[in-house]
């Protein structure tokens, strides 16, 4: 396989990158990958790699001179290593960060992974709780005839669960 840049020599570094929901790859040869500063962790800016070379600007919004106040990382810390401190780095960049967080990932809050067979039991255990208290609700206001179709509601679910 080719080099991307140079179109001559075999390329030895792969990169991935998914921005929208679309996978684009660079391959590079050795000399293209030491050229952009890919195999120095030093010179790496990753902001600029993922996003093009405006990527790092985004994140120089704020003051110059701008640090955290936990951890004492700076933007040009950020830019040279493509990581943030401490969890407080994200308060004070947030200017900057939220457009390049946007366009390196689906959104700007991690709501992790779900296993599909978990969120319906979830979903079902949250039902019965919400109907167990109409129950409850019914019963303490005396109106049986809510109550007995609520029992009811809950019977068919504690079927639904068993299978």
């Amino acid at each position: 396989m080719l080099c991307d840049v140079c179109k001559c020599n075999d390329a030895t570094v792969f990169l991935t990158q998914i921005l929208e929901g679309k996978m684009q790859k660079v391959n590079l040869c050795d000399a293209c990958s030491k050229e952009k500063g890919v195999q120095d962790p030093t010179g790496f800016a990753l902001a600029d790699l993922l996003l093009g070379i405006g990527a790092a600007e985004q994140i120089e919004k704020g003051a110059p001179t701008q640090k955290c106040p936990v951890c004492g990382f700076t933007q040009a810390d950020f830019k040279k290593t493509g990581r943030l401190g401490c969890s407080a780095c994200y308060d004070t960049f947030s200017e900057g960060l939220g457009s390049l967080l946007k366009a390196m990932h689906k959104g700007t809050e991690h709501v992790g992974k779900f296993p599909q067979r978990a969120h319906r039991a979830l979903e079902l255990k949250d039902k019965m709780r919400a109907l167990t208290e109409d129950l409850q609700k019914a019963v303490a206001e005396e109106n049986y005839e809510t109550a007995a179709s609520i029992r009811d509601q809950i019977r068919q679910l504690e079927v639904e669960r068993a299978v």
